[in-house]
């Protein structure tokens, strides 16, 4: 019966946009059940992507409303449940696991949950997370790297966090995980930033609008790509990644998946009579889109994600990036909702 509550868990999550896919080993129950309480797996197998009052979600499962609103309030502190508040009402849905309830367990990580999250991704899990489209994530350009006429304001790393009232660093909880399987990352791991439109009351970890654009400029320095929800309105967040723990540039690195990540709508070149051979860009590029010939670095056009640190890193000046022609330039979903409605179509799920 147990295995029974954390299976139609599982069917939940993969019925959401983002996806959870099976695997022949079943992995994914073992993770469910590190993350959930019984009871709780129970109740979010009853929750499903659209938001719903805790009255809604008590009269089908069948239990105290008082008992339910309890223990949503519970999950969605732990990052298991999204709560919306309208209007005075409260409403509540399933979070997706990635991106949702994984990264929201940086606390429960330890050496068990990471070997069951590789195992998990490594035999499947990001095939079915990471395949579908539109991508999970969208790479933006570091600063400076594209000509002001023209970015797009959800192109710009920095007018995203100035339009922003609250900032927050957290440690990311890919590097902690592949840390925790025996992968030493030279990366730093508290660089994830978050922020929000609305003030709040103060929690550790908070920055200032000062203190969070120099974070984001001291990951460019050392090399870490940008990548945002792959959404024009509504980004809450700038993951700072690497090509050898980020579960999402993973897809390309290291499974197989070239469209894992949403690519910036522009590709590097690098002037051959310019380039001196140092191979810093070589070094700087984290998915492996450049390499040397001759003496001199070459970009591979299909490869380059687009995310300008071969520019912003290069002592000679021989790095830019180019707009992509008209035909290729691909616009990220207008909103969330949009997003999840056209992952539903890719993925079979609707109609």
């Amino acid at each position: 019966m147990t295995d029974e509550i954390y299976e139609r868990l599982a069917d939940a999550l993969d019925r959401l946009p983002n996806g959870f896919t099976r695997t022949p080993g079943r992995v994914e129950i073992q993770i469910l059940k590190k993350i959930f309480s019984q009871d709780e797996a129970a109740l979010a197998g009853q929750l499903t992507g659209k938001m719903e009052s805790a009255g809604q979600i008590a009269q089908r499962a069948g239990l105290p409303l008082s008992d339910v609103t309890r223990q949503l309030a519970q999950m969605v502190k732990r990052g298991l449940v999204w709560l919306e508040r309208q209007d005075g009402k409260m409403r509540f849905r399933l979070a997706p696991f990635i991106v949702g309830i994984y990264e929201a367990q940086i606390d429960l990580m330890d050496h068990e949950l990471a070997y069951l999250v590789e195992t998990y991704m490594s035999n499947g899990g990001s095939d079915g997370i990471l395949r579908p489209q539109p991508a999970v994530h969208r790479v933006i350009p570091t600063q400076d790297t594209v000509k002001s006429e023209w970015i797009m304001p959800y192109e710009d790393a920095r007018a995203i966090l100035l339009s922003a009232k609250s900032y927050h660093a957290g440690d990311c909880i890919c590097r902690v995980q592949r840390e925790l399987v025996g992968h030493k990352c030279e990366f730093p791991k508290d660089v994830c930033l978050s922020f929000s439109g609305e003030e709040r009351a103060p929690i550790d970890g908070d920055l200032t609008q000062s203190e969070a654009l120099a974070l984001l400029a001291r990951t460019e320095e050392i090399g870490l790509v940008h990548t945002v929800s792959n959404v024009v309105d509504g980004v809450s967040y700038i993951c700072n990644c690497c090509g050898c723990c980020c579960g999402v540039m993973r897809g390309i690195t290291d499974w197989g998946i070239e469209n894992s990540v949403a690519y910036a709508n522009y590709y590097a070149v690098i002037d051959p009579v310019q380039c001196g051979g140092c191979g810093t860009c070589i070094e700087r590029c984290q998915v492996g889109a450049i390499n040397e010939q001759d003496g001199i670095s070459v970009v591979s056009r299909e490869k380059c994600i687009g995310c300008g640190l071969c520019v912003s890193g290069c002592p000679n000046n021989a790095a830019r990036l180019e707009r992509k022609p008209l035909a290729e330039i691909v616009q990220p979903p207008a909103d969330f909702a949009t997003w999840e409605q056209a992952r539903l179509l890719d993925r079979g799920l609707v109609h």
